[in-house]
């Protein structure tokens, strides 16, 4: 079985362009990605799917392999679907997910999230999930925050405070959804076919669309959060990370 590694990764972004060539400690962004990708045990191939030649070019001048892929994806779910078309991935081989901006990714995070693939051959998508630390994050809307039956399957993803405690006072975790997912070759080639839908629309999280069109996503809670790189300002809080985990 191959279990390939995908970064997809977007030169155009709003509130950050350019975003994949960052320099974090004198290493573009996407780089810091790919080694954390490369230190998994599960990982046979790691690749960027980027839609831009100077991402390309980039990962090139670093060693590193990446794909050419399509300017008109609708998500990086979309993205790592033709990219595992493109390295001829068979039906049931794994691709694992990656976003581009989590430089500090723990490769135990790689190896975490494509297990209940390896335990089972019904399971056909996964992802990561955090207990909040920084209560800050259960209310900001550009960390995601999922809830999960008693089975550790996603009931909700959602930018919105969830779970909400009505009467106030109660103590509960709350999960932060990381962006990292696997899923099989063939479950990707019927997730792209699906048209958008109307609750991945509204709160523009792709993993919604499983849920819309009636697929399970198994959540494996991990001791390894993954901040992400929103805007410029938030490399220095990544450089302190850093600095912190070198003493």
């Amino acid at each position: 079985m191959r279990i390939v590694a995908v970064i997809p990764s977007r030169f155009g972004s709003t509130r950050f362009e350019g975003k994949p060539l960052a320099l974090i400690a004198g290493k573009p962004m996407i780089q810091w990605v790919y080694e954390s990708a490369s230190r998994a045990s599960s990982t046979n191939e790691v690749v960027v799917a980027t839609d831009d030649r100077r991402i390309f070019d980039a990962v090139e001048s670093f060693h590193g392999r990446a794909l050419m892929t399509s300017t008109e994806h609708r998500s990086g779910s979309d993205r790592v679907a033709e990219a595992a078309e493109q390295l001829g991935l068979a039906a049931e081989d794994i691709a694992i997910n990656v976003q581009g901006d989590q430089p500090l990714v723990n490769p135990a995070c790689f190896d975490a999230v494509v297990q209940p693939l390896l335990d089972a051959s019904d399971e056909v998508m996964s992802t990561l999930a955090f207990a909040v630390v920084d209560r800050r994050e259960y209310t900001n809307p550009k960390d995601c925050k999922v809830v999960m039956d008693h089975q550790g399957y996603a009931l909700y993803f959602s930018r919105a405070p969830i779970p909400f405690a009505r009467d106030g006072g109660e103590v509960f975790t709350v999960y932060k959804h990381l962006g990292v997912y696997a899923y099989t070759r063939r479950f990707l080639d019927s997730f792209r076919q699906l048209p958008p839908g109307r609750l991945e629309m509204l709160e523009k999280l792709e993993q919604l669309r499983a849920l819309e069109y009636g697929q399970r996503i198994k959540v494996v809670v991990t001791p390894h959060d993954s901040p992400e790189v929103d805007l410029p300002e938030d490399i220095q809080r990544i450089e302190a990370i850093l600095r912190s985990l070198q003493k």
